[in-house]
């Protein structure tokens, strides 16, 4: 199965499904009978204003699948780009950009993901990151209720690299945001975090994979998220530590609350160890809001939508304080707060 094929030759059967246990909860061919015709053009002014419009760097527009293929951060090089993926209309579409980071260069991926209409899209992203080399990736994603969007990052890390990211998404019909990781050990850091908003019927799944490779390496991850209505999340968090992998340190956690009897969270955090001498652990929680402290703010004066939005920023706000990039904290805490404004 491959969605890059089944948008290519517009094949329903090569969409994936069901029947592939990473795609159980998030399956495309029962969903979508047909593929639909390939998305029209869009022209750069017809867009309006991205997420991080405003914020310094250099910007890359992907529109419809159309944008540049290839970009390259040279050695010992710092810079920040701003990539606006948006897709509009009812058609399908699907791109792929390659991303070399060369030794010792630093990359702050300002990234966010806009759509309009019922279309399918596909985006995948290839980063390869030279020895000693940074990257810290932020992720805002705003889709439409009736889009079917998937986004997939191919990390491959070298000795002594960071790689880190945050992803903010409030869903759509579908969503997946996959996180695919290549650590060689020796030094590097991972760091995969993440924070989700669905109501109304919205999905959102966020699948990652580390393979530890070689000793020495860390991996840290949290994902946190709310759902509420009909909405459904699906979390899938894989660490594999392969044999010679010794002195791993990895640790993972996701933490829901779910808001309504009738949404769903799907969880499954897995750790494979073949290695000794390593330090790993995982976990999942799902719950409510605490009743009795809700109950104490409202006792105090604060309406009760304000002290539900209150509560749910705070139990996101973890996520976002581990936020290393050179944006304004203040600017991600209103991006979530006006998701959570509109209706937790």
């Amino acid at each position: 199965m491959s969605l890059d094929e089944a948008i290519r030759l517009r094949d329903p059967s090569r969409l994936p499904s069901r029947r592939d246990e990473d795609w159980r909860w998030t399956d495309l061919r029962g969903l979508l009978r047909t593929v639909p015709e390939p998305s029209q053009r869009l022209e750069p002014g017809e867009l309006g204003v991205g997420p991080f419009d405003g914020l310094e760097g250099e910007a890359i527009l992907v529109a419809n699948g159309a944008g540049p293929e290839d970009l390259r951060i040279v050695a010992d090089e710092s810079r920040t780009v701003i990539l606006r993926n948006v897709s509009r209309g009812d058609g399908a579409h699907a791109s792929r950009l390659r991303i070399e980071v060369a030794a010792g260069g630093r990359l702050t991926l300002l990234e966010s993901h806009e759509g309009g209409g019922a279309g399918l899209s596909l985006l995948g992203i290839d980063l390869s990151l030279g020895e000693g080399a940074s990257c810290e990736r932020l992720v805002l994603s705003d889709l439409d209720p009736e889009s079917v969007a998937v986004v997939e990052l191919d990390v491959r890390l070298s000795a002594r690299t960071r790689f880190a990211q945050t992803l903010m998404t409030t869903g759509a019909r579908r969503q997946r945001l996959e996180t695919r990781v290549r650590h060689p050990g020796q030094g590097a850091e991972v760091r995969l975090d993440g924070a989700y908003v669905l109501r109304d019927r919205r999905h959102a799944d966020l699948t990652t994979s580390v393979r530890h490779e070689g000793p020495d390496g860390r991996t840290e991850q949290l994902t946190r998220g709310i759902v509420d209505d009909q909405a459904r999340a699906v979390f899938q968090g894989r660490i594999t530590v392969q044999e010679g992998a010794d002195g791993a340190d990895a640790r993972m956690a996701h933490n829901a609350l779910i808001l309504s009897d009738r949404a769903e969270v799907d969880a499954r955090p897995e750790l494979e160890i073949y290695a000794d001498d390593v330090a790993c652990a995982h976990g999942a929680t799902v719950g409510a809001l605490d009743e009795d402290v809700l109950f104490y703010m409202r006792q105090r004066g604060l309406p009760e939508a304000e002290a539900r939005s209150l509560l749910a920023a705070s139990f996101l706000g973890e996520v976002l304080d581990r936020v290393e990039a050179p944006v304004p904290v203040e600017y991600l805490r209103a991006w979530l707060a006006a998701r959570l404004d509109a209706g937790i």
